[in-house]
C-alpha cells in the first residue's frame, strides 16, 4: 500500500484552521494551559468503549464525541484550543481515535487534530487499526485470532508506561467455539515506531509511532472492557497518552471476608438437591448436618495468611461460639486458638447470632415469604432486637480483644436490607438501629444490588459472592450443587440456568463429582475474581467459615488468584488488601467525583510544571502523578499521594483558606507548544472486523453475571 501525505497546512488555509503563534517581534510566549481532559471520538466500537471505560472508573474526565451523531460539534481549531489567562489553552491533554483517521481522506478535522497534536505535545491513541504504513507498519506478518495466546511486553514498555506488569499479556479463550480476538501483527515500518507488545511472530500488537512532531499509540488488536488483556493494558495505555498526569486513579484491589466464623453453616444434601436446616428444601424432616472449622482449620489460616503475605477479613458471630460451649462441656478449642491469632486477621461483626434481620420468615413454603398480620401488614425484627444483635456481638468481640472497627457490620445474609422478590423494601427498623449502634459501613451483596447507597447512618458496600458456597465443606459437594444450579434438567440439574439464560450460564455437560471442583470451577472463580480486581474495583469477595473446614475448599480458589496475580503484576503494583471501612470510604469517594465531574464543577490544568485542580466544597480530589510530584501551599510544600504502579496516586484536598490544590512537577517532561502545521494521512483507516466474542462479550463460565 503506498503512502499518502498531505501537508495540513495547505488544507488549513483551505479551510481557515490556524494555531498561529504570536510574531518573533513580540518575545517567548507563555507555557500554554493544557486541561487535564481527554477527548474521545466513539465510533461506537468496543475498543473506544473499553477505553471510556476505564476513563470513566478512574474518574478520569473526558469529552465523548459520536461521529454518528448528526448534531455532534465539528472538530476543528476552535473547538481543540482558545486563549485563557493570557495564554493559550488546550482543552484535551490526550486524543482517543477508534482508528488512526476515522474521519475520511482529505479530511479537515483530521488535519485539525493533527495540527492541534503536533503544536501541543498531545498523544493520540489509535484504539484499534489495521497494520499499515500509515501507522508506521509493514503489511502484517499474521491476522488473525488470537484467542488463548500469550504476547509479551517489550523492554521498552517494561521500562516505559507498562512498567506495572512482569511482560506476560494472556489473551482470553472464554469458549472454544466463538471467536473472542482478532489482531495483526506487524514488523515497524518506521525507524519512528517502538513496538510495546508483540504477538505471535514477534510482530507488534501495540506500540508507538513518532512521527511528523505527534505520537501515536498504534493498537493493532480489538478488544473489550472485559476481557483481561485489555485490562492489562489499559492503565498504561492512559498513561501513556496522558504522561502520567491526569485527573483519576487506578488501583488493583482485593480483600476477602470470611463469613460466620464461630459459627456452623448448614450442609448441601446430594441426594435431595438442598440444604436441611435451611429455607430451601420442600421435603419436611430431612437429617440435618453443619460445617465448623476446628482448631486445626485455624491454625492452618493463620499459616495460610503469613505464607501468602495476605490477610482475612474474619466476620464474626460471638453467639456460635457460646453456643458450641454450651452443647460441648464449655470448651471450643476452635475459638481460643482464633482469638490467640486475633492480631492475624482483620474483624468485621456479624451480629451475635446471625438471626435474620428483615421481615419475620414464614418457612412452611418454599420459597419462604414475609409474614403478615390480620390486616397484611408485614412483620418486622424489631429496632429492640436488631440494636441488641449488634451491640452484644460487638461487646463479645471487645471482650476477647479482636481489633474491631465498632462502625462496621455485616448483618446474617445481608438481611434487613431489601431481597428480591419477597422482601422488596429494607426493613424499616434497620435505618434507626444502626443510627443508635453508630454502625458507618454495612455489607450489601453485590448480586442483589450493586451501587452504594446510605441506610441510616451507614453507607453499604457490596461485596462480590464467590460460588463458592457457603453449604459446601468438601469438594464432592460444592460439585454437585454447582451441577445443580448451571446444569441443565436433561443433564440432572435443576434448569435455573435455561430459565434465566440472561444472567446464567448452563455448564455444556455436567462437572465430575470427583475432578470438577479442581479442574473447572477453581480456574473459573479464580478469573472472575481476577477481572474485578483489574477493573479497578474496591468491592470485598466474600466466602465462608465452612470453606475454611474439611477440604478447605476456598483456598486452592485464592492460592491461583494471588498466584495468577503476582505472576502478572510487576512488585511496584501489589494488591490494594484494605478493611470494610476503608473499601466503603473510596466508594463514597468515588461517587462524590463523578457527580462533580460529570456537572462539570471539577477544572483541572497544567501550566509548565504547575498542575490546578479546583473541585466543589467538601469533595475530595483524585489525581496521578509522576514521582516526586508535591502538594504545595503558601508556605508549605508536603509530598502527594502514594507510590503505586511506578506513579503517585491518592485523593486530597486544598489546604486550608484555599479552593484549590496545587501541584508542583519535579519530574516531568515540559508542556510547550511547537510552531507549523503537521502532516496527516489522507487516506481513510479501513473497517475492521470484530469477533462474536468481542462484541458480545464471552461469560468466563457459569456464575459470570459481569458479562452475561
Amino acid at each position: 500500500m503506498s503512502r499518502f501525505r498531505q501537508v495540513a497546512a495547505a488544507c488549513a488555509a483551505a479551510v481557515s484552521l490556524t494555531f498561529a503563534l504570536p510574531g518573533s517581534g513580540q518575545g517567548a510566549e507563555p507555557a500554554p494551559r493544557v486541561d487535564l481532559r481527554l477527548l474521545v471520538v466513539d465510533d461506537g466500537g468496543p475498543a473506544v468503549a473499553a477505553l471510556a471505560d476505564e476513563l470513566r472508573g478512574a474518574g478520569t474526565p473526558y469529552t465523548a464525541v459520536r461521529l454518528d451523531d448528526p448534531g455532534r460539534p465539528r472538530i476543528d481549531a476552535a473547538f481543540l484550543a482558545d486563549t485563557a489567562d493570557g495564554r493559550r489553552r488546550a482543552k484535551f491533554q490526550a486524543v482517543v481515535l477508534p482508528n488512526d483517521n476515522p474521519f475520511g481522506a482529505g479530511s479537515a478535522e483530521m488535519s485539525a487534530l493533527a495540527t492541534y497534536e503536533k503544536t501541543f505535545g498531545v498523544r493520540q491513541i489509535d484504539a484499534y487499526t489495521y497494520a499499515r504504513p500509515e501507522v508506521g507498519l509493514r503489511p502484517p506478518a499474521y491476522s488473525g485470532g488470537l484467542d488463548g495466546t500469550t504476547a509479551r511486553l517489550t523492554a521498552a514498555a517494561l521500562s516505559g508506561p507498562f512498567g506495572y506488569l512482569r511482560g506476560a499479556v494472556p489473551f482470553e479463550d472464554n469458549d472454544p467455539s466463538i471467536g473472542e480476538s482478532y489482531g495483526y501483527a506487524a514488523e515497524p515500518a518506521d525507524a519512528g515506531f517502538t513496538t510495546y507488545l508483540q504477538g505471535p511472530g514477534g510482530g507488534s500488537l501495540l506500540g508507538e509511532y513518532a512521527h511528523d512532531g505527534r505520537r501515536e499509540l498504534v493498537v493493532t488488536f480489538v478488544y473489550n472492557q472485559y476481557q483481561r488483556q485489555f485490562r492489562l493494558l489499559a492503565r498504561g495505555m492512559v498513561e501513556w497518552a496522558t504522561q502520567g498526569i491526569h485527573l483519576g486513579a487506578d488501583r488493583n484491589y482485593f480483600a476477602v471476608h470470611v463469613d460466620d466464623v464461630f459459627g456452623a453453616d448448614d450442609r448441601w444434601n446430594t441426594t435431595y438437591h438442598c440444604t436441611p436446616g435451611d429455607v430451601d428444601c420442600a421435603t419436611a424432616g430431612l437429617p440435618e448436618s453443619t460445617v465448623r472449622m476446628t482448631r486445626a482449620d485455624a491454625q492452618y489460616a493463620r499459616s495460610w495468611s503469613q505464607d501468602a503475605g495476605f490477610t482475612l477479613d474474619m466476620v464474626y458471630n460471638g453467639g456460635g461460639s457460646e453456643a458450641f460451649k454450651a452443647a460441648n462441656g464449655g470448651a471450643d478449642p476452635l475459638t481460643d486458638q482464633l482469638v490467640a491469632d486475633r492480631s492475624a486477621y482483620r474483624w468485621v461483626n456479624h451480629t451475635l447470632d446471625h438471626t435474620y434481620l428483615g421481615c419475620v420468615q414464614d418457612v412452611t413454603a418454599v420459597p419462604w415469604r414475609c409474614t403478615t398480620d390480620a390486616a397484611g401488614n408485614v412483620q418486622w425484627a424489631t429496632r429492640a432486637y436488631i440494636t441488641q444483635q449488634i451491640a452484644d456481638n460487638r461487646t463479645w468481640g471487645q471482650r476477647k480483644n479482636l481489633p474491631l472497627v465498632t462502625g462496621e457490620l455485616v448483618t446474617g445474609e445481608h438481611s434487613g436490607l431489601k431481597t428480591l422478590p419477597q422482601q422488596p423494601t429494607d426493613n424499616p427498623n434497620l435505618g434507626p438501629a444502626l443510627n443508635v449502634t453508630g454502625v458507618t459501613s454495612l455489607a450489601s451483596d453485590n448480586s442483589r444490588e450493586s451501587d452504594q447507597r446510605t441506610v441510616g447512618s451507614a453507607r453499604t458496600l457490596p461485596r462480590f459472592p464467590m460460588n463458592v458456597f457457603y453449604n459446601a465443606g468438601r469438594e464432592a459437594e460444592q460439585t454437585d450443587e454447582y451441577n445443580w444450579l448451571y446444569a441443565r434438567r436433561t443433564d440432572g440439574g435443576s434448569g435455573v440456568c435455561e430459565d434465566n439464560p440472561a444472567t446464567t450460564t448452563c455448564l455444556p455437560a455436567p462437572l465430575d463429582p470427583a475432578t470438577g471442583y479442581r479442574s473447572y470451577i477453581v480456574p473459573l472463580e479464580s478469573r472472575i475474581a481476577l477481572g474485578h480486581i483489574t477493573a479497578n474495583n474496591p468491592r470485598p469477595h466474600f466466602v465462608h467459615q465452612s470453606n475454611l473446614a474439611e477440604d478447605r475448599i476456598a483456598y486452592p480458589v485464592l492460592d491461583r488468584v494471588l498466584a495468577d496475580y503476582r505472576a502478572l503484576f510487576a512488585a511496584n503494583t501489589p494488591l490494594v488488601n484494605d478493611r470494610q471501612r476503608d473499601l466503603a470510604t473510596e466508594l463514597e469517594r468515588r461517587a462524590a467525583w463523578t457527580a462533580a465531574v460529570q456537572g462539570g464543577k471539577v477544572t483541572a490544568y497544567r501550566v509548565g510544571d504547575t498542575v490546578t485542580v479546583k473541585a466543589p466544597a467538601g469533595v475530595q480530589i483524585t489525581a496521578t502523578m509522576p514521582p516526586g510530584t508535591r502538594r504545595t501551599a503558601l508556605l508549605t510544600s508536603t509530598p502527594f499521594g502514594t507510590a503505586y504502579a511506578g506513579l503517585l496516586s491518592g485523593w486530597t484536598t486544598p489546604p486550608p483558606l484555599a479552593d484549590r490544590v496545587t501541584l508542583r512537577l519535579t519530574d516531568a517532561p515540559a508542556a510547550t507548544v511547537t510552531a507549523g502545521a503537521a502532516e496527516t494521512e489522507a487516506p481513510a483507516a479501513a473497517k475492521l472486523p470484530l469477533p462474536a466474542g468481542v462484541s458480545e462479550p464471552v461469560p468466563a463460565g457459569p456464575g459470570d453475571p459481569a458479562r452475561g
